[in-house]
């Protein structure tokens, strides 16, 4: 798969996300599909490179706080959308933490339809057995 086609997919899977958060919590109002365009784009690319430096940087605190941290980094990901999309709202930490849980759970699910499926493409994943 072309890098161009996953980072469309991404695009999407995001976006979907976020259109799931907005379904589900009073406290997530996202008006406009440049809203959920430009907010699922900011947190991809935030999620890309600027979560992992952020989270090598504060290892430490997210190993003592047993990963409550790494909850923390995965917010302020969110609110950076919030900040830079247009009639993207957010109220409320709890708010803050189901749109996160929402934003993983799709992803994940997103990730692994393909797997169960047997449509992934032929390069495993790290660890994945194929036979």
């Amino acid at each position: 798969m072309s890098f161009l086609l996953r980072l469309v997919i991404a695009w999407a899977i995001n976006a979907a996300a976020l259109w799931v958060a907005d379904a589900l919590w009073d406290g997530v109002r996202i008006d406009g599909a440049a809203a959920f365009l430009i907010g699922s784009a900011v947190l991809g690319i935030a999620n890309t490179f600027i979560k992992p430096l952020v989270a090598l940087v504060t290892l430490p605190l997210i190993i003592v706080t047993l990963g409550f941290f790494y909850l923390l980094i995965n917010i302020a990901m969110v609110a950076l959308a919030e900040w830079f999309a247009p009639n993207f709202s957010i109220d409320g930490f709890w708010a803050y933490v189901g749109t996160v849980l929402v934003v993983w759970a799709v992803n994940w699910i997103a990730d692994e339809v393909p797997d169960r499926a047997g449509v992934r493409g032929t390069t495993p994943r790290w660890g994945a057995r194929r036979s």
